[in-house]
């Protein structure tokens, strides 16, 4: 550049600077596109790993834990928080990767004289291309999506998914990990789960549909096992974890084999198959007190309120 002017004064010789900026400006363009991306890419990946970190730390300082394998000990709800806060931080900063990603390649070819009819073109054909390759990962991420804010599942539940159950270790976007009680570990695609059976949610129910012989008493048995369960529900290290009184639902079936009753007792979710398996306990021990001797449980079909065996 030189410069010119009526009398030989210091005015810019835009001729000179129009020439470099043809030769120059669009890579200066496309390499300011990207800066500011990656700029503000991080500036939105700071503040959503800021606002998750002022989640975790709230619910931590709430339980009282020093990190987050402490919260296991702590109410689920609270491990639950912080699990669905940072899949949903997960998930946002795909989303903002995507987001700006999209824009600056939109950015870069209107640089690149690219006109607005082609690119929308463009969009299409990769919008319909991305649909037909990628519908099993879509499936997986929008479904895995769904089940973290809607709180189907969390780490430490036990589940049902049909072709996999046990408890819950990972709960991804993508894919959840279920260890079953081999030790096996299932990793399932979000997008094959059709149904989520959780039994670590809430309340749970032990039944027990005890087979006595055809000729007991059946109210006396009835009574005894009442007398058991309540006894069980009332002693102090049960006291908490039953959360109402046991009942005594009847005659579930007759043959002429025996005749079978069931006890239920509503219990904490946690405290389940603990319970399920001290009750059975005591069931047996209560009728040995009666001198009863059980039938054989091989000929004998029970069927569950749902009318399966």
């Amino acid at each position: 550049m030189r410069e010119s002017g009526p009398e030989g004064g210091g005015g810019m010789d835009w001729t000179a600077f129009g020439e470099w900026w043809g030769a120059w400006g669009q890579p200066i363009g496309i390499l300011l596109v990207i800066i500011g991306a990656l700029v503000g890419y991080w500036i939105l990946k700071v503040v959503i790993r800021r606002v998750v970190d002022g989640v975790v730390s709230g619910v931590k300082r709430k339980a009282d834990a020093a990190d987050t394998e402490a919260l296991a000990h702590s109410p689920l709800a609270q491990v639950r928080v912080v699990q669905r806060t940072r899949a949903i931080g997960s998930v946002l900063n795909t989303l903002a990767a995507w987001v700006i990603g999209a824009l600056a390649l939109i950015l870069i070819l209107s640089i690149l004289g690219v006109n607005a009819a082609s690119l929308v073109a463009m969009a299409s054909f990769l919008g319909a291309a991305a649909g037909i390759g990628a519908q099993g990962i879509i499936k997986d991420f929008l479904n895995g999506l769904f089940m973290v804010f809607e709180d189907q599942l969390g780490i430490g539940d036990i589940v049902d998914l049909g072709e996999a159950s046990g408890v819950v270790e990972s709960v991804g976007i993508r894919v959840t990990q279920v260890r079953d009680v081999d030790g096996t570990l299932w990793y399932v695609r979000n997008g094959e789960i059709l149904r989520v059976g959780n039994e670590s949610q809430g309340w749970a129910r032990v039944v027990i549909d005890q087979a006595v012989p055809y000729d007991a008493d059946i109210d006396s048995v009835q009574q005894r096992l009442l007398d058991v369960a309540t006894e069980m529900s009332e002693h102090p290290d049960w006291l908490h974890r039953v959360i109402d009184k046991p009942e005594i639902w009847g005659v579930e079936s007759v043959s002429a084999e025996a005749i079978v009753i069931r006890l239920v007792m509503k219990t904490r979710a946690s405290a389940k198959w603990e319970a399920g398996r001290e009750l059975r306990k005591r069931v047996k021990l209560g009728l040995d007190d009666l001198g009863m001797h059980l039938p054989s449980l091989q000929s004998i079909v029970v069927r569950g309120m749902d009318g399966k065996r």
